[in-house]
């Protein structure tokens, strides 16, 4: 770790300062599910993100990479509390959660065992982020009392049924999809005609992103549109940090 004061621009892999927890999870099916709690150095977070990541079948796990970087700089930036876990059956260096795979099915329980974790530990504000697989995990299951409401990145509305979305058109909670421009398989105009059915839904397209967000100027955009919903006055994020960094 090498700490250099002055203006740093923040790169791809910048990791700014931050307490850092490995977590664990227990969900009501009896499993352990790992993950890790990033929060502001010296502070309270102002708002919390509650990360539920891509199809672990196609790679997807708690270090895809854009919430990878939003734990990196988030609580440094935005004052945010950033929580990363692996769904069942999901691998990363922090480790492996219990159980398989269970095509969206199981993973209800990891979802709730996610944000009871946030409850129980009295992280403020509570917002889901999804990603792909993530964003459908988010639409069946995160409707619930102890969550503000879900940022959508890459929805395919691929498990989630249109009764989930009525579900979420009768609460009201906000919700925010991220639909890149060359997404692989819902674009914005689709997207719009689909999330139409949620009157409260804000559908925001990105131009020349993909799904899967390569590219530090679409890491940044996501990110600021992230922060943009649950500290909108965070925004728009540093390119730069003073101060010490790794």
């Amino acid at each position: 770790m090498t700490h250099g004061h002055g203006h740093h621009e923040i790169r791809a892999n910048t990791v700014l300062p931050a307490r850092r927890e490995d977590i664990e999870l227990h969900t009501a099916d009896g499993l352990t599910l790992v993950g890790e709690l990033a929060l502001p150095l010296d502070r309270d977070p102002v708002a919390t993100l509650v990360t539920l990541h891509p199809l672990p079948t196609h790679g997807g796990y708690m270090d895809s990479h854009v919430y990878k970087k939003a734990s990196n700089r988030l609580p440094a930036l935005a004052d945010l509390a950033v929580l990363r876990f692996n769904t069942r059956g999901t691998s990363s260096p922090r480790g492996t959660s219990q159980g398989v795979f269970d095509n969206a099915v199981g993973e209800r329980f990891d979802v709730a065992a996610a944000i009871e974790y946030a409850e129980f530990h009295d992280l403020p504000h509570r917002w889901l982020v999804g990603w792909s697989f993530g964003t459908d995990l988010a639409l069946m299951y995160g409707n619930d009392p102890a969550v503000e409401g879900a940022i959508l990145l890459s929805p395919p509305l691929r498990f989630s049924r249109p009764e989930h979305l009525q579900a979420w058109a009768q609460g009201g909670k906000p919700l925010v999809a991220l639909v890149p421009e060359h997404d692989d398989y819902l674009q914005p105009a689709e997207a719009a005609e689909r999330f139409a059915v949620v009157p409260q839904a804000k559908v925001v397209g990105v131009d020349g992103a993909k799904h899967l967000w390569v590219g530090e100027n679409y890491v940044r955009r996501a990110l600021d549109e992230i922060v943009g919903v649950v500290a909108p006055d965070r925004v728009p994020l540093p390119h730069t940090w003073h101060g010490p960094g790794e």
